[in-house]
């Protein structure tokens, strides 16, 4: 059974930046519900609690519960305002959710036993996490919170593609109905190449110190200027 996460909310009539930055100072968060063919609905959210449930990896990826007023509704987050440099949610966007039709959201991956695996135990391995999420498609009730990856097989040389994520039953990947070059890597397990440095030629240590005397080109430009000369002035 799918855990249910709630979100608690209010109706707001006030609209407009004026609004909106009143809301704020009083320790408010504005936001809009919209989809599934009804009136957007603007709404206000308590900041420190609304901060807190966002710190959770659901709050981005899993349907809400949404309370409004005592009202029920399936939402998703589409959009989040934050301050630039404060810790602080400035606007969020959620969308009504039709439990009887498919949506496409993306979903983290975790990655599961990688300290086991032969490739973290073999020195000079480096593995790499080239996709952490993955967009699928499924109905509302089939959304998985996350896509677990074992790893405790990758071994050096081994890579794995979107293609063998393990999916929950009625998830599936759109991307992979594009083709095979859209398959793209998820982990890789490869040895480190080591850079070596190359010898300097024969003879060039001498020619370096021969030219260590010499004046540089500006330097030779210079004295070879006639004395008094000054750079013209620029048209204005």
């Amino acid at each position: 059974m799918a855990t249910i996460h709630e979100i608690t909310a209010e109706r707001r009539t006030d609209q407009g930046k004026g609004a909106s930055r009143r809301l704020r100072r009083a320790g408010k968060v504005p936001a809009i519900v919209y989809g599934a063919g009804r009136d957007a609905e603007n709404i206000q959210f308590d900041h420190l609690k609304l901060s807190l449930a966002a710190r959770n990896e659901w709050f981005a990826s899993s349907i809400l519960d949404l309370l409004v007023d005592g009202n029920r509704q399936k939402v998703l987050l589409r959009d989040v305002q934050k301050h630039p440099v404060k810790p602080q949610l400035l606007h969020l966007d959620f969308l009504r959710i039709d439990e009887a039709k498919p949506i496409r959201v993306y979903v983290s991956i975790r990655f599961l036993n990688q300290e086991k695996s032969p490739a973290a135990k073999t020195s000079g391995v480096v593995i790499s996490h080239n996709q952490t999420e993955v967009e699928v498609s499924c109905l509302p009730k089939d959304l998985p919170e996350h896509i677990d990856l074992d790893l405790s097989e990758l071994k050096l040389g081994d890579v794995v593609h979107m293609s063998d994520l393990k999916l929950p039953a009625g998830v599936e990947i759109p991307e992979l109905k594009l083709g095979r070059e859209y398959d793209h890597t998820v982990v890789s397990a490869q040895a480190v190449r080591e850079e070596v440095e190359e010898a300097p030629a024969e003879g060039a240590e001498g020619a370096t110190a021969e030219g260590a005397g010499a004046p540089a080109a500006g330097e030779a430009a210079k004295a070879a200027a006639p004395a008094g000369e000054k750079k013209p002035a620029e048209k204005k």
